[in-house]
């Protein structure tokens, strides 16, 4: 027996439940069908509640540019407590904190360190030949001192991969770009600038109350988790999983896109597309800790995370609640409670905990996390969307994209695509 459906969804996080709300809203009798291959809907975004403590995936916390993207959730979340938070984000340097993003905020550095960044970003290398990489691009817009202090250790811990391996636009307009004028301006008194996403959007129940909103309008049916994708024919325009055959008309998928060419039996080279994987431990203690930061960057290799979240400072709490992020190559091996053991000590030596007691934990790994952006994968990245488009097989999302996006634009990409096709 063979089901048909107008649409599969490949993928039931929110590019996969985005475009199936989209695209029901103008064929409202079209049946569409999600599949999910995790036993519950929200890929990363979902959320873990333990022990009193409320902690998702990763930090997902949305950051509306559109009024309209917004609205239309809270419409979904009758009763939910949303609240709209300023950004508090900061930057450990040298045993102080220094406000995000590090490149205007130089000022607030050591005196030693302020005059090299400053006299480097002066008499930053000038050349007529565009910058050859991210790496490269960062010392000519921002000057040696800038790069080497923060933005190089930072993002190579993150990213896991050298810098200068990745292609000039791999965090496109996420990167908070600054020019001289900007960094001076910003040393008079009284100056605040909070670089990208300045105020985010949480609720009280974690990131998965907004995968909830994005199924609240479809059809009982239409999300089918523990059902992985096995193959897609492209002739016959069927997709199998162990459960089932679907024949389709069309396919909008979120998963990774090698993944996608691989189920399509499209050839690929699947070498270009890297990234790195994420270790997230989330730490609930007995007792508050510091309540003026939402998240802090550590640039220092003698750290082993790269980034630390405080959830009790967004929603309240008498104790602390935090999320630690681990950056390591896609190859590499977590040795969970080693690494644990690690964070903790790394967290009193930088005095993020002093006399809390650990009273609950847990940890995921995201793999893929970050996607390395480079010259041969966007090359790939456009031939292979462009050649399963043709299909009607369209990839979509960070993944299926291969691409530096947040969570809004992944909504705003599956309208777009609903619209279009």
């Amino acid at each position: 027996m063979i089901e048909k459906a107008e649409v599969v969804c490949i993928g039931a996080g929110v590019s996969g439940l985005g475009f199936a709300n989209a695209w029901r809203e103008r064929h409202p009798t079209d049946r569409v069908v999600v599949l999910e291959r995790e036993s519950e809907p929200g890929g990363y975004c979902r959320t873990v509640e333990q022990d009193g403590f409320v902690w998702d995936y990763s930090g997902h916390f949305f950051h509306f540019k559109h009024p309209e993207i917004e609205q239309w959730l809270r419409d979904r979340m009758p009763g939910e407590d949303l609240r709209t938070v300023e950004r508090i984000a900061r930057i450990r340097f040298a045993d102080r904190d220094i406000d995000f993003p590090f490149q205007k905020h130089i000022h607030q550095l050591p005196i030693a360190d302020f005059l090299e960044c400053l006299t480097e970003l002066y008499f930053r290398p000038q050349s007529a030949e565009p910058p050859r990489s991210f790496g490269e691009m960062l010392v000519q817009r921002l000057g040696k001192g800038i790069t080497e202090k923060f933005l190089r250790p930072y993002n190579e811990k993150l990213y896991a991969t050298p810098l200068d391996t990745l292609d000039v636009d791999a965090m496109g307009r996420f990167f908070p770009h600054a020019d001289l004028a900007d960094i001076i301006a910003n040393m008079r008194p009284n100056a605040s600038s909070h670089g990208y996403n300045a105020t985010f959007t949480y609720p009280a129940g974690g990131a998965i109350r907004y995968i909830h909103a994005l199924m609240r309008d479809l059809p009982a049916g239409t999300v089918a988790c523990d059902e992985p994708v096995l193959s897609i024919d492209l002739d016959a325009r069927t997709v199998t999983t162990p459960k089932r055959v679907i024949e389709y008309k069309r396919i909008v998928s979120s998963a990774p896109l090698s993944t996608l060419a691989k189920l399509c039996k499209v050839e690929h080279d699947s070498d270009v597309f890297t990234s790195n994987r994420v270790l997230v431990f989330n730490l609930g203690f007995d007792a508050k800790g510091r309540t003026d930061t939402h998240w802090m960057y550590f640039p220092d290799p003698a750290d082993v995370f790269y980034r630390v979240g405080w959830y009790d400072n967004i929603m309240g709490g008498g104790r602390m609640s935090l999320y630690v992020e681990v950056g390591a190559p896609s190859r590499s091996r977590f040795e969970v409670d080693a690494l644990r053991e690690r964070v903790l000590a790394d967290l009193r030596r930088q005095g993020i905990v002093t006399t809390q007691r650990l009273v609950s934990h847990h940890h995921v790994v995201l793999d893929p996390a970050y996607v390395h952006i480079t010259k041969a994968s966007l090359v790939e990245t456009a031939r292979l969307r462009g050649l399963l488009a043709r299909r009607d097989v369209y990839s979509v999302g960070r993944y299926g994209g291969w691409t530096y996006c947040s969570i809004e634009d992944n909504l705003l990409e599956t309208r777009a695509l609903a619209a279009a096709i």
